[in-house]
């Protein structure tokens, strides 16, 4: 098309800075204009969609009108570059930093312990930042849905809470120092200090002066000390430029356009000129907040030749209150219609205001805070989702929309035949909306809105719903009505029909039952439909319209009393709706020694090394290093098919793209093309969809990825395997049968009084880690050398692979990894395949290449979790004591070896958890599939297999009547006693860990009062229970343990350490600094880290099995106390002589002050012939318990209280053991709950971005969240007497599934149903609803498997 006028200049200020951009595309987005454009690199690319918030800006703009300056967060990966004109923009960098001065939520969030990987951080101190930019001293709910649109993979969010509350004048400003009244358990002696021989005995225990101690039993409460941060400076913030004022006011009246190479944006002035644009460019969409529009064209490579950008239009943003509704400019945004409605509200006749206040409920969940501020209402209502929760609202609410275009204005109803789009209810392509009205309600009218998605906040429907109901007046009598649900097909459905036929009915159980199956007759669900959750989705249907009957007698009862009887008891819990509190903590641990040296800061929780780097953005990750001179991006291309045969790759349109450099294929990689088992490129065949085929290379990463769809790939299909069933038919296995066993099994079935037999299956589970997979190849210019940056947990594999493939000595491949942005297991072995592509890129273009993943490709091509299927034979004798088990387990390991021979090895070896069977066997496979391979997670195998222990357990309780906790106990490890493979545990421990969680959590009593309140409530249960757990860390390899250190002391005294641990959130930076402070005797302050590099420690060992930080730490322990006995002469000589002085003196008589460090590692072994060995160093144990409640109409739960007791003995630094505990329950709390991955039945994963993928967020931390440190409790073979807990928290989540099992358990047997019951994982709203077997449930039509096609497919 032809441009309509040349393009205007940009100006916008970033930082209090002003920006001209003389060229804007309208294509670009202001993530990559920050990052790559002003190298802002703090705002950080998460999801490239809005849903992660770690891309969070604040906005800051003038309306010449009202004389008001807006501030606003806002997704920067959505924001179009054009849409900014005019407007202030500040990201982290300008909120504060080291080099300036930090901002107290910088300092506080830091200090709090509130960031890990910190890689969301810069997103949570945004939002954060604009909440108190626009109300200084906020509420707890105002903060926590402040963060609604922002996640975290690391923390578990309480830390994060935890340090917000400071700035609510509701929160206690001693909270979280142990001063505070809810940290009194803290501040109380837990026992007085042991006497006599107990004592000496305790003195005795091996310290020296390099061991660490905790005399008595002193315990600390919380971890950090608000009441000594600074004041907020409002001197420090940007002032909304005065320039940015005056541009407002002269350009009210202009128009503005920007032309890019391909889009032109135009932002009309006035609705005339609107009308006319439309008319001229019928099909270009408006856009206000690009949350619909941007996502197509990211998403669905839609392409739109102009863009209206209609903002500055007065008409659109009008609010008025007239005399029978209100009108909403159709550009008005979400957050400001809340605040508009929330202003208008209370002021309105209760009766008027019904819609207004169902909108209100719908806006409280509806996307996250970033989202609210950026779409509009006329948005969300023209782009019409099936799962968007205000349209439902308005239809049933009768609003009508005012239209205007070229051919004059009109009015249209919004309602279900608009929602479905039909051609006579539409707007035309040259028509816009103006406004929309929507009319007051009426005394006799009752509206209500529901919704049900798999997250409670910021996340789309499952299925929606708003009803509506006139009655005559001062009766019964339905005259008028309108059901809608959305989430039932690609629009939005109307019961039409059904409410027809219920006019003049009265509203009473006749009523509700015939309602029920007219809905269920005229509401078609297939079988077939997408998104799964088919019969669910059904029963919702009802669910929702008996809440909706209950909640209209409740109306009519209030209205008049002595006409209308009280509701039945049975039936008042079915009216309330869960609403999440601000989750409130609870620390405690051990205090060090009051004799240890202040200075000395192990045992102490100190800070993050890299926390306040992480608050300001300064915290550099792969993608933030600067460009290098003639880089080159990389994008690559995956098989669309399962399994297939390569026929051809056709890359001629691909290269004649502009741009592009070069595309990098198998047959370009001169040594070997992967590890003999997985492939760099596939070379001849596919066997998976997102296998990797070829890359493209090209001057911009937009250039890549265009490119990269004009690759031609022709296949031959061949037949895939893809789920466990199918593997197990077809004898597709990638490992040998693992098997141990004990006793005598097959014997001992027939000496018991029951022998029961189930099955459990456990879903996979996405790291969903926030820095995606990054590499950045930098080729030397000489000997083939290579520098590799890459986000790794293993970078000596990661240079092995890219030697090997490059046919290059490993001497010149040079690997580094400042920090990770999480990893959980996920950046193990892919990381080496994704360095190996683009090392053969730069090597065939002699130029460096940087490949970042974007996260849909980083969800498909690295695997996740394996998914599990156990089968289980248990026999037991009438007093519940376990006398034989017989276990059988797949799991899905995927298209390659991977990690998954490892993975069976431990899911077999843990399959007891806890308990102590004398006749024990436990068997397992890994499963070679047609699916992206598995690989490390967490847990690595355990948090499926002990959830599958814990399974059989509860069966055994359920069959017996007995309490579950009474057969926990009863089968638990007690004393010295061994595991099924023969090797010696000492459970003393877990039987403290158990006895503690029932005392803290006052387990018992609050059962009693679950159980009361059960008796009370049939449509809402309260669970609660407590379980144990055995974890066992490290590897059952001795090699896999071994570390080395280089510790170097400068001639100023300063010390730089390196190890082979890698900084992937877990803090081994921190605890590294304090090992070589604590062995070097001098302040942390000295102490400087390195990255890890091949350079330093070459052949470093993975970073996983939460063993690292302890191996690491011995050979920088080691490296430490060579140093210091090389000074003793000089300190001799000199006591009374500074660090400094001895460090002088030690170079002029030439001593070495470099030393290297190394521990060999902790001798395991595991013979599989036999079955036996020691197998893992050593075990730690911990007990949670959990209470919930749950929703029996619905399947929504909600976290009550949480109480972990983990023995972490001496703990280096509670601060980050405590937080990998919480961080680890929170991603249980997602694999046991929430977290599903759905596949295609051709193997295609339907979930691939935080849009379709749920992990927990804010409003699922437990309203009490409470973490206790076993005190007095010694490891003697970890370095102080630590333990590993990286990721024994996870298991620890369990605790929850069983409490909404109990939950359950207690519903069903209200409703007459059998007592012994099996629950899959993830226990999701699906899975609890249906579980609750009632009326409803069974009233649907059900679907016979094998009759039709399913979307969806289970794995496991």
């Amino acid at each position: 098309m032809a441009n309509p006028q040349q393009s205007n200049e940009l100006i916008f200020f970033v930082n209090g800075r002003k920006v001209i951009e003389k060229c804007a595309d309208p294509e670009e987005l202001l993530l990559n204009y920050l990052r790559k454009g002003l190298c802002l690199t703090g705002t950080k690319y998460g999801c490239g969609i809005g849903g992660c918030g770690a891309c969070t800006v604040m906005i800051s703009t003038y309306n010449p009108d009202t004389k008001k300056i807006r501030h606003y967060p806002a997704n920067s990966c959505l924001l179009p570059l054009c849409l900014l004109y005019g407007a202030a923009v500040t990201t982290v960098e300008g909120v504060g930093s080291t080099k300036t001065k930090l901002h107290p939520i910088q300092e506080r969030l830091a200090k709090c312990h509130g960031s890990q990987c910190g890689f969301c951080t810069p997103g949570m101190v945004m939002s954060m930042y604009s909440l108190l930019r626009n109300n200084p001293e906020p509420t707890m709910d105002q903060i926590t849905a402040c963060l609604d649109g922002n996640l975290c993979r690391c923390t578990g969010y309480r830390p994060i809470i935890d340090s917000f509350s400071a700035f609510s004048p509701e929160s206690c400003p001693l909270a979280g120092s142990g001063k505070c009244c809810m940290d009194k358990d803290g501040e109380e002696k837990e026992g007085e200090k042991k006497e006599g021989k107990e004592k000496e005995a305790e003195e005795k225990e091996g310290k020296d002066e390099h061991s660490c101690s905790r005399e008595g039993n002193r315990m600390c409460s919380g971890l950090c000390k608000p009441e000594r941060f600074h004041p907020i400076d409002p001197t420090q913030d940007y002032i909304f430029p005065p320039e940015l004022m005056r541009l407002a006011e002269e350009s009210k009246g202009k128009t503005l356009v920007f032309n890019g190479e391909r889009t032109t944006w135009i932002s009309p002035v006035s609705l005339q000129e609107l009308v006319n644009l439309k008319a001229n460019y019928p099909n270009a969409p408006l856009v206000v907040g690009n949350t619909s529009v941007g996502l197509d064209m990211k998403l669905l490579c839609v392409y739109h030749p102009v863009l209206l950008h209609p903002t500055r239009i007065p008409d659109l943003h009008v609010t008025e209150v007239g005399d029978s509704g209100i009108l909403i400019g159709a550009a008005i945004h979400l957050a400001q219609l809340r605040d508009f409605l929330l202003t208008i509200t209370p002021e309105l006749p209760v009766e008027k205001s019904k819609i207004y206040c169902v909108l209100l409920k719908q806006l409280r969940t509806l996307a996250g805070e970033q989202v609210r501020n950026l779409a509009s209402l006329g948005g969300h209502i023209v782009s019409r989702g099936s799962t968007w929760d205000l349209n439902p609202v308005l239809a049933a609410g009768n609003a009508l929309l005012n239209l205007v275009s070229i051919d004059g204005s009109r009015q249209i109803p919004l309602n279900d035949e608009f929602l479905a789009r039909l051609p006579q209810a539409d707007l035309s392509p040259r028509e816009v909306i103006v406004s929309v009205f929507i009319p007051f309600s009426k005394e006799d009218e009752f509206v209500s809105a529901f919704r049900q998605a798999e997250r409670r906040k910021n996340a789309l429907s499952v299925t929606n719903s708003s009803m509506r109901v006139l009655f005559q007046p001062g009766t019964g009598v339905i005259e008028d009505m309108a059901i809608l649900y959305g989430g039932i097909g690609p629009t939005t459905v109307s019961a039409r029909n059904t409410c027809q036929k219920l006019i003049g009915s009265n509203w009473d159980e006749e009523m509700l039952n015939e309602a029920c199956r007219l809905i269920l007759e005229e509401i078609i669900l297939s079988p077939s439909a997408p998104g799964a959750k088919v019969e669910y989705r059904r029963t919702l249907l009802v669910s929702f319209f008996f809440r909706f009957y209950l909640q209209v007698l409740q109306g009519l009862k209030n209205m008049n009393p002595s006409k209308y009887p009280d509701l039945p008891k049975k039936y008042a819990s079915a009216l309330g709706e869960f609403r999440e509190k601000p989750p409130q903590g609870m620390q405690i641990y051990q205090d060090v020694d009051p004799r240890q040296p202040p200075q000395d800061p192990v045992g102490r929780p100190i800070m993050h090394q890299s926390g306040i780097k992480h608050t300001t953005g300064e915290a550099d990750y792969v993608d933030d290093m600067p460009p290098v001179e003639g880089q080159l991006y990389m994008a690559v291309v995956t098989s669309t098919c399962a399994h297939a045969k390569i026929l051809s790759i056709d890359v001629s349109e691909a290269l004649e793209e502009p741009g592009v450099v070069a595309v990098v294929t198998a047959a370009d990689i001169p040594g070997e093309n992967g590890d003999g088992k997985e492939e760099v490129f596939a070379s001849e065949e596919v066997i998976c969809i997102g296998h990797i085929i070829c890359g493209v290379v090209a001057e911009s990463y937009e250039c890549a990825k265009q490119a990269r769809r004009k690759v031609k790939i022709e296949y031959q299909e061949l037949e895939p395997i893809l789920t466990i069933e199918e593997a197990v038919k077809h004898k597709s296995f990638l490992t040998e049968e693992k098997k141990i066993e004990r006793g005598n099994v097959a014997e001992s079935f027939k000496n018991v009084d029951n022998v029961i037999e189930g099955k459990i299956h456990v879903g996979g589970q996405e790291h969903f880690y926030l820095e995606t997979d990054s590499v950045f190849v930098v080729p030397r210019k000489e000997d083939k050398e290579m520098d590799v940056y890459t986000s790794t947990q293993f970078g000596s594999r990661v240079q092995q692979t890219v030697a090997s493939t490059l046919n290059v000595q490993a001497n010149r491949i040079m690997t580094h990894t400042k920090r990770v942005g999480g990893a959980f297991g996920g950046k193990s072995t892919k990381p080496s395949f994704f360095a190996a592509a683009a090392a053969v890129a730069a090597h065939k273009t002699g130029r460096p290449v940087r490949f970042i993943m974007e996260r849909d490709d980083d969800m498909l091509i690295p695997g996740g979790r394996h998914p599990l299927r156990g089968q289980y034979k248990v026999g037991f004798m009438n007093d519940g004591k376990i006398k034989a088990v017989d276990l059988l387990f797949y799991v899905n390991g995927g298209c390659t070896p991977d990690e998954s021979e490892l993975v069976i090895d431990y899911v077999v070896l843990k399959s007891c958890n806890a308990y102590d069977i004398p006749n024990f066997r436990s068997r397992g496979w890994a499963c070679k599939t047609n699916l992206p391979s598995n690989t490390a997670f967490r847990g690595f195998g355990f948090p499926q297999t002990a959830l599958a222990a814990e399974t059989w357990v509860a069966a055994v309780a359920d069959q017996l009547g007995m309490p579950h906790d009474q057969v926990r106990w009863m089968n638990m490890y007690k004393g010295v006693s061994e595991t099924p493979y023969k090797e010696e545990v000492d459970a003393t421990n877990l039987v403290a860990c158990w006895k503690e969680c029932l005392e803290k959590s006052d387990y018992y009593n609050r059962r009693k009062e679950a159980e009361e309140f059960n008796k009370q409530n049939y449509w809402k249960k309260k669970g609660i229970e407590i379980i144990p757990m055995l974890f066992s860390v490290g590897f059952n390899t001795t090699y896999y343990h071994q570390a080395a250190a280089l510790v170097h002391i400068y001639l100023d005294g300063s010390v730089l350490v390196s190890h082979g641990g890698v900084e992937i959130g877990q803090g081994i930076y921190t605890k590294m600094l304090q090992v070589a402070s604590h062995e070097l005797k001098i302040p942390l302050s000295y102490i400087h880290p390195y990255e890890t590099t091949s350079v330093t420690i070459p052949n470093g060992m993975i970073t996983a099995g939460s063993i690292s930080t302890e191996v690491n730490g011995k050979a920088v322990q080691n490296a430490c106390q060579i140093l210091r006995k090389r000074l003793e002469p000089i300190m001799k000589k000199n006591p009374q002589g500074k660090w400094e002085d001895w460090i002088k003196k030690a170079y002029e008589e030439s001593i070495n002050l470099s030393a290297s460090g190394y521990f060999k590692g902790y001798v395991t072994n595991m013979d599989w012939k036999t079955g036996e060995g020691h197998a893992f160093p050593y075990y730690v144990f911990g007990t949670a318990c959990s209470e919930v409640e749950i929703d029996c109409l619905t399947g929504d739960h909600k976290n009550i209280r949480t109480d972990i007791v983990m023995d972490a003995c001496f703990s280096i630094n509670p601060a980050v053991d405590i937080g990998q505990i919480e961080g680890g329950f929170m991603q249980g709390l997602g694999l046991y709950t929430m977290e599903e991955i759905y596949f295609s039945p051709e193997g295609q994963q339907y979930t691939l971005g935080p849009d379709t993928y749920k992990i927990p967020a804010v409003c699922d931390v437990p309203e009490q969240f409470r973490i206790y440190l076993l005190p007095n409790s010694r490891n003697p073979i970890a370095i102080y007497s630590s333990k590993g807990v990286g990721e024994a928290g996870v298991f620890q989540a369990c605790s929850v599934f069983f409490a909404i099992r109990d939950a359950v358990a207690a519903a069903r047997k209200e409703r007459g149903l059998h007592r012994v019951f099996t629950l899959d994982s993830p226990l999701s709203i699906e899975r609890i609803r249906m579980a609750c077997v009632d009326h409803f449930t069974e009233m649907i039509p059900k679907d016979q498997p094998g009759t039709y096609k399913p979307w969806a497919i289970e794995v496991d």
